[in-house]
């Protein structure tokens, strides 16, 4: 099977340890399309050189780097002509230009096309996304959605097509593993973009009536970083707070390691709610007990295998984080919970796997 592989996301290093495993078949012979850089929220990743074996990689100049409804590759039509693809797969979501014209840009090859979604509200686009997205639905052999809630909102707009269930990416859990590192107090991590969709505030305030050996490090950067800042010092937990800008993916393991909990306490906004949370299985299959809030694929991305709050209410946070650190053995049963449950579930083998399967189906029809 040829198959063409676009994505923005996988200017990622890490990500692309997918990409080898799916061409580690004999019968896949993988290109990958990535652009030079991506930018978002103020902090633009460049192109990084890990796992680039057994695959074709391929970097794409693009226009308007940032901007996620517009932009796209010009020179696309001619990387498809040289890998004359059987399968397209579009990582990227059906209402964007880059889907639309990626889709456009390989009629010529008549590849069987997919696409992939992580959103998980229904929401009427105005034109002409409106009219791109029912091109890409009308053109697609089948979609990737990385949730249950992600799939069941394609059904309600419309998609008639096999979809499939799959999260976008996975962990390596030869690389995100327990490694714990001795140190004092009952140290609390959250790692992501500070901005008030994810609940930091909450955060903020539950330490400050936690006790005194409790600290929290913040992995992260975004609008509300000034504020949560002033917060810290208003309410004089300065000391127990330690603010760290974003870090590659291939550094948080050993940030990961100095946490005793990990907590994601996002909040539901009218046009966002949490679509997966990847940080979560990270801590996890570092043997680090999370806690999350009741915000979209939380809970279900969980499971058993940590603590959950209400969205949105600090004073159900700020009790689930006592309750770890005066039970250590709770720390230590959600600790292995947690690292069997992506063991079972959210290792990149099995995403590689269960997405070549996607492509067989297709090569079938």
């Amino acid at each position: 099977m040829r198959i063409t592989l676009l994505s923005k996301a996988l200017v990622n290093g890490a990500y692309r340890r997918k990409c080898e495993l799916m061409a580690a078949h004999r019968d896949v012979e993988l290109t990958v399309l990535v652009p030079s850089s991506w930018c978002t929220d103020g902090t633009t990743v460049h192109l990084e050189h890990q796992h680039t074996e057994s695959y074709t990689l391929r970097e794409l100049p693009i226009r308007f780097n940032g901007n996620f409804h517009l932009h796209h590759y010009p020179t696309l039509a001619r990387e498809l002509k040289r890998a004359r693809p059987q399968i397209f797969h579009v990582d990227e979501e059906p209402y964007n230009l880059a889907t639309f014209l990626a889709y456009r840009d390989s009629r010529a090859q008549q590849p069987k096309t997919l696409f992939f979604t992580w959103q998980n509200l229904r929401r009427e686009y105005p034109p002409p996304f409106r009219w791109m997205e029912r091109y890409v639905f009308k053109a697609s052999q089948r979609a990737i959605a990385g949730s249950q809630e992600a799939a069941q909102v394609l059904r309600m707009k419309g998609f008639a097509r096999q979809i499939e269930v799959i999260p976008q990416f996975g962990v390596d859990p030869d690389v995100f593993t327990p490694k714990p590192v001795r140190h004092d107090g009952f140290v609390i991590g959250y790692a992501g973009r500070l901005v008030y969709e994810k609940g930091v505030d909450l955060l903020l305030q539950a330490l400050r009536d936690l006790p005194v050996q409790a600290c929290l490090m913040i992995i992260g950067s975004g609008r509300e970083l000034a504020s949560l800042r002033s917060f810290a010092e208003a309410n004089k937990i300065t000391k127990r707070v330690r603010f760290m800008p974003t870090v590659s993916t291939i550094q948080m393991p050993a940030l990961y390691a100095q946490l005793d909990a990990f907590v994601l306490p996002s909040r539901t906004q009218p046009n966002w709610k949490e679509q997966f949370g990847r940080v979560l299985i990270e801590a996890m299959a570092c043997g680090v007990p999370v806690v999350g809030s009741t915000c979209g694929e939380i809970p279900q991305v969980i499971g058993e295998a940590g603590l959950l709050f209400p969205e949105g209410d600090m004073v159900a946070l700020r009790h689930q984080l006592a309750q770890l650190i005066e039970q250590p053995h709770l720390c230590a049963d959600l600790a292995q919970l947690g690292r069997s449950r992506v063991l079972a579930h959210y290792t990149m083998q099995h995403i590689a796997e269960d997405t070549v399967t996607v492509y067989r189906k297709m090569m079938e029809v």
